[in-house]
């Protein structure tokens, strides 16, 4: 088995906790996935999750200023994120923030 694909089975794991109205963020995903300081490493992880058949909770993970990242490569799965998020009950400011405080998982 591969490093990367026994990385990859640690942030899976540690995402499937995060409770439904929760958020985490990619670094503190990192963090608790022994990858202190690899935020993109969740990122990429993340990016290769079926998003319609997994059970991998991915829309719950946001970047560490309380935003969903953009990116011109998820072919608008940005928005699915917001609204998935918004139909757990997470609201999003007028700048399109997530209030961390009051949301991120604390395991």
């Amino acid at each position: 088995m591969s490093r990367q694909s026994n990385s990859y089975d640690r942030i899976y794991e540690i995402v499937r906790q995060i409770p439904k109205g929760k958020v985490a963020t990619y670094g503190q995903v990192a963090e608790l996935s022994n990858l202190a300081g690899k935020a993109r490493v969740v990122g990429y992880a993340l990016y290769r999750v079926d998003m319609k058949t997994s059970d991998i909770p991915w829309q719950r993970v946001v970047n560490a200023k309380g935003e969903v990242s953009l990116s011109p490569l998820r072919f608008g799965t940005d928005y699915l994120q917001r609204s998935l998020l918004e139909g757990e009950g997470i609201s999003f400011n007028d700048a399109g923030k997530i209030d961390l405080r009051k949301y991120i998982w604390k395991p």
